[in-house]
């Protein structure tokens, strides 16, 4: 089974997340939106399957990478995420949250080795 499919989003905490992305939308070209930038990629596997990956600034003082103290937290997309939370919880792996549904597929964060956490993501594309 395939367990990491690749990055789904790269989130970093930062003083004011407006000025950031209007920064850089101005200066490094991103396509920004409310919430970040999305970069549309293709898969290696199968070249008609899209898929994305979504940069995010957050505000400093942002709760959402609790119990994290670092100022980042990845997204990984995943296959079967509900498969994969089994196989972490029998491996000891600390669990944050309960597996949450919308309409754009799946989340559940974790913890890793050092404490930072993880966002899992199995999308619906």
């Amino acid at each position: 089974m395939k367990k990491v499919t690749g990055i789904g989003g790269i989130f970093f905490k930062c003083k004011d997340p407006k000025k950031m992305t209007e920064w850089y939308k101005e200066n490094l070209g991103l396509n920004t939106n409310p919430y970040g930038a999305t970069f549309d990629w293709f898969e290696g596997d199968d070249s008609t399957k899209k898929g994305q990956t979504q940069w995010a600034p957050f505000s400093e003082t942002t709760k959402y990478f609790e119990p994290s103290e670092k100022e980042f937290m990845i997204n990984y997309r995943v296959e079967n995420l509900e498969t994969l939370a089994e196989e972490l919880k029998a491996n000891g792996v600390t669990i944050v949250d309960t597996i949450e549904t919308v309409e754009y597929g799946k989340f559940l964060h974790i913890l890793d080795a050092e404490g930072n956490k993880v966002q899992l993501w199995e999308p619906i594309d």
